[in-house]
C-alpha cells in the first residue's frame, strides 16, 4: 500500500467516526421524544400530515443504524449513501423554509426548549445548512475512499 492510500484510510476512519457520532447522537435525541420530533417535522410544512408521524418514528432509527454501520465499518458505502441522501433532504427542507422566510427549528438533535426570536431562528437555519453541507462533504470523502474497495 502506498502512502496516499494509508493517509486516505487514516482520514476516512476519522471521518466515519465523526459522522457516526453526529448521527447516533442526533438519532437518539429524536428517539427520546417522538412527539416533539413529529412537531418539528410538521413545522416545515412540506409533508402531508399522515407522513409526519411515520417519518418521526423511522428517521431517527435510520440515522442511528447508519451511524453505527459507519462506526463499526459494516456496509460503509451504503450507510454513507443513505446519510448523503438524508443530508441533501435536510438541506433542501431548511433552504425551502429559509427562502419562504419561515423560521423553523431544524430538529437535528431533538427538540429545542429554548425560545428564540424569528431572526435568531433564521440565523440558526443558515448555520444548520452550512453544517449539513460540511457533513455532506465528509460523506463524499467516505464514498470516494470506499469506491476503491469496490474494485478490489
Amino acid at each position: 500500500m502506498n502512502g496516499r492510500a494509508n493517509s486516505s484510510s487514516w482520514l476516512t476512519i476519522r471521518v466515519q467516526f465523526v459522522l457516526a457520532a453526529v448521527f447516533v447522537v442526533a438519532g437518539f435525541g429524536k428517539i427520546a421524544d417522538p412527539p416533539g420530533f413529529a412537531h418539528e417535522i410538521h413545522n416545515y410544512a412540506l409533508l402531508p400530515g399522515v407522513a409526519v408521524n411515520a417519518l418521526a418514528l423511522v428517521l431517527p432509527w435510520l440515522e442511528v443504524v447508519c451511524g453505527l454501520a459507519l462506526f463499526v465499518g459494516i456496509a460503509r458505502r451504503s450507510a454513507a449513501r443513505i446519510l448523503g441522501v438524508l443530508l441533501v433532504v435536510f438541506i433542501l427542507a431548511l433552504s425551502i423554509n429559509l427562502i419562504r422566510g419561515r423560521p423553523v427549528d431544524c430538529g437535528c438533535f431533538g427538540t429545542s426548549k429554548v425560545e428564540k426570536t424569528q431572526a435568531q431562528r433564521l440565523a440558526d437555519m443558515k448555520w444548520a445548512i452550512g453544517r449539513d453541507v460540511l457533513f455532506l462533504l465528509l460523506v463524499g470523502q467516505v464514498l470516494a475512499s470506499t469506491r476503491r474497495e469496490e474494485r478490489v
